[in-house]
């Protein structure tokens, strides 16, 4: 199948996948996962052989991976060789390779063939913009680095795609970015919100956040300045996982994607993903690092798919602290609802641990100081209820725009726990 038929074929499938009901997608799930299971599965050494159910496998996660990574694709390209071709262009062979922006202090390598990329490229035009596709559409995405996922895009007739390097700052691609007048933005929530602030000069007709945690604090200041719903692409280097419709849901991507979910307190849960649509590097049982709070409501659109109600965050950032009875966890959503909660007036601020007993509270110098005391105290009260041994120490300081790292209000600092 040449590419443009992966691309329309992917789109198909996405938006037929999407009308069926619960039981028949349920049915069909299934049987996408199974054929998984039996053909593709097998073809990584590090598997070898079909297991007679899903759970039978071995829980995965990025350490894994990259210790092995010869083991997980089929064409035993080494993590060594990934990374030469990298640093090349991104390509071994018919191969593209892509890594992560490495938020957690470890890249994560990816490895995918061309017709892969062209069933990504069909299957986030459905789900994302497929009322736009036909009219035209000017893409401007802007990340930390480019992937060679966005090449098909360039390749289509119906899409003028432009990558625009975060790394750089947006002073040096202000102008190109609206003389380009994207009709859809991709880009972190901290610079959809940038734009907002410095008042850039473009019209698009949809706005995604992607990349980084949409906390709710950004939501009202970048639809208050687009005049527009804000949407999420929820993606990582292991894959597309979810995205949100025209009803504002935000569905996992259970088309491609099995789902399974491990609690972890406090009504979130951490993901395993079984991507069944990948074939070159397989991903079965693969922990996320990342905490959801899965919705318990069916979408208005009708869509099968399950929503989701917040990405909250990372299990990196949960705070560790010590209690008289033992270790405790802190989720970044109570810690940032704490200090948002405090005070209308703070629309920004950075929350940071900094040792097993001690916190810093970030604010900037112009906000009131009663705002600044009232989100000290919170945080203070918050730990305490929670009887955690911490200092939380208040620092005022200009909170810039950080474009070489991803934006983390809420950060753990410590070394990671086993």
């Amino acid at each position: 199948m040449n590419s443009l038929a992966e691309a329309v074929g992917s789109f198909a499938q996405t938006q037929w996948v999407s009308r069926k009901n619960c039981t028949d997608f349920e049915h069909w799930q299934a049987a996408a996962l199974r054929r998984f299971l039996d053909r593709d599965l097998p073809r990584a050494p590090f598997y070898g052989k079909a297991p007679a159910r899903l759970a039978d496998l071995p829980v995965t996660d990025k350490a894994l991976l990259m210790r092995r990574f010869e083991d997980f694709n089929i064409h035993r390209l080494t993590a060594a060789e990934a990374w030469a071709a990298l640093a090349r262009d991104g390509r071994a062979g018919s191969l593209t390779v892509g890594a992560s922006t490495g938020t957690s202090g470890n890249r994560g390598l990816f490895v995918i063939s061309e017709a892969e990329k062209y069933r990504w490229l069909g299957a986030i035009l459905a789900k994302a913009a497929p009322d736009l596709l036909w009219r035209g559409m000017r893409v401007a995405v802007i990340l930390p680095q480019s992937t060679g996922l966005y090449d098909s895009a360039r390749k289509s007739r119906l899409i003028k795609l432009a990558f625009f390097d975060l790394t750089l700052g947006p002073e040096r691609w202000r102008g190109a970015l609206e003389a380009f007048e994207p009709t859809v933005i991709i880009a972190p929530p901290k610079m959809l919100r940038h734009f907002a602030t410095e008042g850039f000069r473009f019209a698009p007709k949809r706005i995604f956040s992607a990349a980084e945690t949409l906390d709710p604090v950004d939501r009202p200041v970048i639809e208050g300045f687009f005049r527009l719903p804000l949407d999420q692409i929820y993606m990582a280097t292991e894959g597309l996982f979810a995205v949100t419709c025209r009803q504002g849901g935000l569905h996992l991507a259970e088309d491609s994607v099995f789902f399974e979910f491990e609690p972890a307190g406090y009504g979130l849960v951490t993901p395993l993903v079984t991507a069944f649509r990948r074939q070159t590097q397989i991903m079965a049982r693969y922990r996320m690092n990342d905490l959801l709070r899965l919705s318990d409501q069916p979408c208005r659109c009708g869509s099968p798919l399950r929503c989701v109600d917040e990405i909250v965050g990372r299990m990196d950032d949960v705070f560790r602290l010590a209690s008289p009875s033992g270790p405790i966890l802190v989720t970044p959503d109570v810690l940032r609802n704490a200090v948002l909660k405090a005070d209308r007036r703070i629309n920004d601020f950075r929350l940071i641990q900094t040792a097993p007993d001690a916190v810093e509270l970030w604010l900037v110098p112009a906000l009131a100081d009663e705002a600044a005391i009232a989100a000290h105290q919170a945080v203070q009260s918050l730990l305490k209820a929670r009887k955690a041994g911490a200092t939380v120490t208040l620092v005022r300081a200009p909170l810039t725009l950080e474009t070489a790292r991803k934006l983390r209000r809420v950060e753990c600092r410590l070394e990671r726990a086993p």
